[in-house]
């Protein structure tokens, strides 16, 4: 059975600093799904996915995105 894995958000503004905007946990099938896209929307705004990396000591897969301004 697949339980997923948390995933941590990180927004990068325009100032260049981070903060994270959303923690919850990904199925498999979500994460493979980051091969083919580039945008996701969460809490109502559209971000673009810049870069991910696999933290192993937090077992925790970070995502850094940049707000592109639209409204899903």
């Amino acid at each position: 059975m697949d339980n997923g894995i948390s995933v941590y958000l990180m927004e990068k503004n325009e100032a260049g600093e981070l903060k994270r905007i959303d923690e919850r946990t990904w199925t498999l099938n979500m994460v493979a799904a980051l091969e083919h896209v580039n945008y996701i929307t969460v809490g109502g705004f559209e971000y673009e996915t810049v870069e991910g990396r696999l933290n192993l000591d937090s077992g925790k897969l970070e995502i850094l995105v940049v707000r592109t301004g639209t409204e899903p």
